[in-house]
């Protein structure tokens, strides 16, 4: 069937590293997390501010390290913002929100710098679907793009036929998580599309899902839960460093990042795999 990796990041036995991060001076109700690849710069988005904010850590990826630097309003497109995602190499920029039932595109001319986005005029409403969006993800190639939210409780995948351009999108299939969860609010992959996670309200837990076929969200399955309930009965937004070290967790009530250590990272190459080949987005020692 051709050579494969898959990389197993096994939040259910993460452990609370007893280190957050109080963004509550910038944002009234968090509701998603991202971070540059480097963990140098946190980004939290939030439905009352309806605006991006900036943060640099001295020390790559400890959130306790953080200091605000700028924001980026998106209310002019909506004003109850949720998700939260960047490209790769912080370009571009995408936002979902409640109010419309959209995904926003913005385009930064300094990779990274909210202080130089703008709005390019470029949406896709996703209404048919979900009714209240809360996270969105993307594919590392951007030819595909994955929207969860609180009214159907499930995952919604997208063909995207021109990369990164979401107005080019049309909608494939879903994937239901109310089984698991029945007030879905975050939303995050691996970097080779072989795991899926979902964050709950209801539940206050990770939700993680293996997929059989990496970004075919029909062939998930449930392989169990991490409570976060300890430091959030809220948690609305998930992001997982790219070596799969590091959880963490954002809550609307205390608006608050929470960060965690993962445990173990499960690497099986099956076929004779070339190096050149691979696309993990994480770091290997082999």
């Amino acid at each position: 069937a051709g050579d494969t990796i898959l990389s197993n990041v096994n939040v259910i036995d993460a452990s609370y590293d007893s280190v957050s991060f109080s963004v509550a001076a910038e944002e009234g109700t968090v509701t998603d997390v991202f971070f540059s690849p480097d963990g140098l710069k946190m980004y939290i988005v939030g439905a009352t501010g309806d605006e991006v904010n900036e943060y640099n850590l001295s020390t790559a990826w400890v959130v306790s390290s953080a200091v605000f630097v700028i924001n980026f309003s998106v209310v002019g497109q909506d004003t109850a913002a949720h998700g939260l995602f960047f490209r790769a190499d912080g370009t571009k920029m995408y936002i979902v929100g409640q109010t419309n039932s959209s995904v926003f595109q913005y385009t930064l001319s300094t990779p990274w710098s909210v202080a130089t986005a703008s709005y390019d005029s470029i949406s896709f409403s996703v209404a048919t679907q979900e009714t209240s969006p809360t996270s969105v993800s993307f594919k590392p190639n951007g030819l595909s793009m994955y929207v969860v939210g609180t009214a159907s409780d499930s995952v919604h995948q997208y063909t995207l036929s021109t990369a990164w351009n979401v107005s080019t999108a049309t909608f494939l299939q879903s994937f239901s998580v109310s089984g698991q969860e029945s007030n879905s609010s975050g939303l995050f992959f691996t970097g080779d599309g072989s795991r899926m996670f979902v964050s709950g309200i209801a539940g206050d837990d990770v939700n993680v899902y293996d997929l059989t076929t990496p970004w075919n969200i029909s062939t998930s399955a449930s392989v169990g839960a991490f409570s976060v309930s300890g430091q959030s009965t809220n948690p609305t937004g998930i992001f997982i460093k790219p070596d799969g070290t590091k959880m963490y967790i954002v809550d609307s009530v205390v608006d608050t990042v929470f960060q965690y250590t993962v445990s173990s990272i499960d690497i099986q190459l099956t076929g004779q795999t070339s190096v050149a080949a691979l696309d993990v987005q994480q770091d290997l020692i082999v």
